[in-house]
Formats: C-alpha cells, structure tokens, sequence
C-alpha cells in the first residue's frame, strides 16, 4: 500500500527523534568515559603510579649479625654461623599446600616440620615470611634455588645463626638465645620490626639477655624488585643493618674451663675473682648444659632430662645459689668484735664442747672441745663456742652490719639472670618476715653461718676478696664494649683498722698451713703459691638430743640430699693477694668436698695452666696428677679468636 506524504513526513520526525535520542546518550556516555578517563590519567596519576610502583617493588628487612662475646684475652665465646633456610611469604604462594608439597620432595621434609611449619603459616599475617626448614645442607638450598620458578612465595636463604664454640662452660656466663616468642613480646613489650624476621633469635639467659640492647644491633632495608608471581627479579637499593656491639668479659676461657672440669660429677658452684680490680675470671656452675640445645631447638626429651635432675643443671648455683655460709662467716664475727671492741687480740675463751644458753646446749663441731683459744686460734681451729661468746656481744645488728659492708646480704649489680641478693639477717627482718622476735638463740646460730643467714658463691667471693685487701671490691662482668674499657672505680678503703684483718689473715693463713688449721690436708707445698682460707660446713637438717647420746650419723651414711654442704672461701698468693675464690659443694658432706677444689683452681689462677704436681704436698702428687689426666680440660688453653673484640659482628 502506497504511503501518504504526511505519512512519510511523521516517520522521518519520529527516526530524526530517536536518532537525536540515541546520539545524545552516546554523547553523555562518551563524555563521561572521557571525564572519568581524564580523572584517572590526569588527576589520579601519581596515585595509580604509586600503586603500581607497590605491586612491583618490595621493601624487605635485613638482619643484624648478633654482636660477638669474648673472654678478657680474646677468646670467642659466642659467634655467628651461617644458616642455610627456606622461607615462605602466605600471599604469594598461592596454594600453600601444594607448595609446602613440593618443598618436601625437594629437601625431605618430614611430617612434624611440615605441620609445624602450616600451623606458623596460618597463625602469622599473610605478608611476614615463615621458615620453612632450617640448617639446611648446601645441595637442599641449591635444589630449591634451581626449582625456584616453581616455586611461588619461596625463597631461599642464608642466615645466621648463635653457636657458643666452648659449649657447656660458658652456658652460666654467657646464656644463650632463642626464637621471638609470643611471651617473649607480651613480657618486653619490644616492638622492634626486625623482631618479625623469620628465625630472628634474641637473649634469653645470663649476658645474652641482660646485655640484649647492645648486642641486637640494628636491621636494615633492601629494595627489590619482584614479578607477578612475586619472584625477586633484581635488587634495587640497600640500607645495610648495622651489626651489634662485641662484648668482651672480665672471664678467662682457660680458667672457666679448668674450674668446671673440677667441679665435675657435683652438684656445685664456684667463684674466682681478681681481689685487685673485682674481675670475675671465672664463675661456674656444675652441672652444666650446651647452649646450643636452645639455639637449635631442644627436644622434650632433652628439656625434661634437665628439668628433672636432682643436681639442677639450669640453676646458676655461683650467682642465684643462697645456703648458709657455715664457719666461712665467722671472719665476719671477728672484724665486727674487734671493730666493736668487743674482744681484744690476746683474750681467749675456754671451749668445752658446747655452750649453755637459758635451758638450750649449743654445741661445738669438736665435741671434746678445744681448750683455751684466742681470736687467731679459733679461726685455724674453727672453735663454735668462742665465736658463741662474742655473738652474745656483738649482738647481731653489729653482725650483719659488717656482713653487708663485706658484700653479703646484698645485690650486687652484674648483668646476669636473678642474681641473688642473700640475707644478712636483723632483728626488724624476722619481725616482719615471721611476726616472731628475734632470741639470743638466732644470733648463735648467726655467729657460725646457720640459722637465717644466706649466702651465695658470688658474695662468699667479694667477701674473701675485701677481706684480703681491706679495699671496697666490687665484681666486675663486662671489661669493654666495642673495645671501650668498662668505668671502673677505684675502690674504696673499707676504714678496717689493719690490725684487725692482719689477725684475720693470720687465722686464715694458719687454716690452710698450720698442722692443726682445718685445712692443712689441702695445703700447697710450695711457699710461692701458699694461700689462706676457711672451711665451712653448713648443717641442711637437725641433729636431735637423742641423735646426739646415741651418735651423730656420719654423711656418707645419709641420703644425698640430706647431708652437710661443704664450703672452702681463700684468697692467694698470701702475701700479695691477687685471687679470691669461693666453692661450695651441694651436700658434700662437710667442707673435705670443698678444699681441695679451692686449693686447685686457685693454684690454677696463679700457675696460668693445669697447676704441676710439685706444688702438693709429696703424698699427693701421684694422685692429682691421675685426676688432672682424667679430667675434661683443653689440651692446651683455648687461643684468642684473631679479632680485636669491638670490630663490629659478622655482616649477615
């Protein structure tokens, strides 16, 4: 049918309308798109930039080398050692199983690291790496490297690692490390970022903690440049970490490692220090542990080994160790007499064997007793009852008084785990300890070391040590920083009239040298390296009335647990003292197990090597030559390292 032409004239409006329509809504889209183009381009450039420049660069940690520790001659006893390891970052792996998977046919995996390594993977935050496997051997890393297209969010890498070289004789000194824990970070409130580097390890005992802020040092940055899959195509820039401060200790490598040989196969602590400058040169703690358990990951097995031994392996017993201090304190007793005035030099006191106090008998270790004796003679012979007599004078504020100006019942300052401050006791500490008043009775058992008074190795070791030099000897740990000497002060007089500590010396000296001193059997033959000292003995049980009529039980016929300690404090050589030791043994049964363990390592300290057989007496020489031959000591002493300490740690 033929259309009309207005009919021609109304469709050409309506399509002229649509078209205008349609071409207007393509207009407005267009220029939208161009507006949005523009703002995109334009005006969101350097944010788009930057965010793409993030998608391509990464800005990873780098880790310090942990600062080195050396003893006073150079002797590295802690380092660093490479450790070979695999990492994983969740958010470039993709499939994190199928990688761990692929991992373990790589470098043999076992099932425990694995799983041990998911749980990490799932309990970190997606972008921190996670250590797959450790202590890898060369040809694992280079599988892995060579697979590493593989392998997305992997990344093979060589690390450091805390090895202690000397093992088990510095484990009391030194400490050692272990990985960031979630405790670790809630106790310190570190917030340190280089904390989250995988296998980070930081100071967990002893120097290795105390000293953590030195010898951390500081991470550094480096930027790299990765590819889609996260893979790192090229370094770009580098900010190195700065290594840790080395630290060098007052302590003598060849010393420490004799005194722990010695005091092998007990349950001990000993102390020998420098009465001239307060160094520490040795302090050791039997038995001992490896250090490098903690580092590498201690097994149950090993940790519930340690935990459970009677002799308490992980229990610094020179430091945190406090027993009664038994006839070692009686110096003490004399200095606050004669200091008081209280006794004069010539004036004896009768010993019967005992002493009657209200309706109490106190008696002497020599039940027959020892006669007549003055001050010196009482400390040769270690008489109970004449330091009785002059407790009930002093009284025992005056006691423990003098106890703390000679270091005990103090903290001293050392950068070490729980340092014991021990107890010099007085009359205000029991009131308020056990709501009791103090009784005459506390105080006689004061005056022979028993009772309430507490002592550690460390103060038994000033206390020689100011005893032999009338000087305020502090202990010293940490002799430079960097190669900085330590401030030390010259110490101080201790304002003992020196009469009074020469009739201490000549008590002490006719110990260890006259044949009725209680310790004349552990005397040194030789006039040169003579020393002075006391023996202690320090009850852990009550002896009864009953147990007494009957007799006293010998110790070797107890439990091992119930018998006496044994202590031996000495300074040498006596005529210019030079060194101050202090030994306990732990239920040796009485202070025979601790004499000749002071004798050795004092001769040791004075000698510079295994101390020969011509400095004891003739009918000992065969038998301390058998021993020095059995026992655990370096062939010869260890040598310096080759670095002057304070040179920086090895570079990562």
């Amino acid at each position: 049918m033929k259309r009309t032409q207005r009919e021609i004239e109304d469709s050409v409006r309506t399509i002229t309308r649509r078209s205008l329509v349609v071409g207007g809504l393509f207009a407005g889209t267009g220029a939208v798109l161009a507006g949005r183009m523009r703002y995109l381009q334009v005006e969101r450039a350097d944010d788009f930039r930057l965010l793409a420049e993030e998608n391509r660069i990464n800005l990873r940690l780098l880790p310090p080398a942990r600062g080195l520790i050396f003893d006073r001659r150079g002797v590295l006893l802690a380092g660093n050692e490479q450790n070979y390891r695999i990492t994983i970052v969740r958010e470039d792996a993709g499939d994190v199983d199928a990688v761990l998977d692929e991992v373990a046919r790589l470098v043999n995996l076992d099932l425990v690291t694995l799983e041990r390594a998911r749980e990490e993977i799932r309990n970190r935050p997606s972008f921190v790496p996670v250590t797959i496997a450790d202590r890898l051997s060369w040809e694992e890393l280079s599988a892995v490297a060579v697979n590493a297209p593989a392998l997305p969010g992997v990344n093979p890498e060589v690390g450091l690692s805390r090895v202690y070289p000397l093992g088990a004789d510095f484990a009391h000194v030194v400490g050692y490390v272990g990985p960031v824990s979630d405790w670790y970070l809630q106790q310190t409130g570190d917030t340190d970022p280089v904390l989250q580097i995988p296998d980070f390890q930081v100071g967990r005992y002893n120097i290795e903690d105390k000293a953590e802020s030195m010898l951390r040092g500081r991470a550094g940055t480096s930027r790299v440049e990765v590819n889609a899959s996260g893979r790192i195509m090229r370094e770009l820039d580098r900010d190195p970490a700065t290594p840790g401060s080395d630290v060098q200790l007052t302590v003598d490598a060849g010393l420490q490692n004799y005194v722990e040989a010695r005091l092998e196969g007990e349950s001990a602590g000993a102390v020998i220090m420098d009465c001239q400058t307060g160094d520490l040169l040795a302090l050791a703690s039997a038995p001992t542990f490896d250090p490098n358990l903690f580092v590498r990951g201690i097994s149950t097995t090993q940790w519930n080994g340690l935990n459970n031994d009677p002799y308490r392996p992980l229990a610094n017993k020179a430091t945190q160790g406090l027993y009664p201090p038994g006839s070692t304190y009686k110096m003490i007793v004399a200095l606050a007499a004669l200091e008081g005035g209280f006794v004069t030099a010539n004036e004896t006191v009768s010993c019967p064997g005992h002493m009657e106090v209200g309706n109490r008998r106190f008696h002497c270790w020599r039940r027959g007793g020892h006669g007549r004796v003055d001050i010196v003679g009482a400390i040769m012979e270690s008489c109970d009852v004449y330091f009785y007599e002059l407790a009930q004078r002093v009284g025992i504020e005056n006691i423990s008084a003098m106890a703390r100006r000679f270091g005990c019942g103090v903290r001293h300052d050392l950068p070490m785990s729980g340092v014991a401050e021990g107890l010099a006791p007085t009359m205000e500490w029991k009131r308020r300890r056990f709501d009791q008043d103090w009784v005459v009775g506390d105080t006689l058992n004061a005056s022979i070391g028993q009772g309430f008074v507490l002592s550690s190795p460390l103060h038994l070791a000033v206390m020689t040590a100011r005893l032999a030099t009338g000087r305020m000897i502090e202990p010293t740990l940490v002799r430079s920083v960097n190669g900085v000497p330590s401030d030390r002060p010259e110490p101080e007089d201790l304002g003992i009239n020196p009469d009074h500590l020469a009739l201490v010396h000549e008590g002490m000296w006719r110990v260890t040298n006259s044949s009725r001193g209680t310790a004349y059997r552990y005397r040194a033959d030789d006039e040169g390296f003579a020393f002075a000292g006391k023996t202690g003995t320090s009850q852990v049980r009550n002896i009864t009335a009953a147990e007494r009529a009957a007799g006293v039980i010998r110790n070797e016929d107890l439990p091992w647990e119930r018998r006496d300690h044994g202590l031996f404090v000495g300074f040498a050589p006596y005529n210019n003292p030079r060194y101050a030791a202090a030994v306990i043994v732990e239920h040796g049964g009485g202070s025979a197990a601790a004499a000749p363990i002071a004798r050795d390592i004092l001769l040791r300290a004075q000698v510079g090597d295994v101390p020969p057989p011509e400095l004891y007496p003739v009918s000992l020489r065969r038998s301390i030559e058998a021993m020095h031959g059995e026992m655990r000591i370096f062939d010869a002493p260890p040598q310096p390292s080759g670095r002057t300490p304070g040179h920086g740690g090895q570079g990562a």
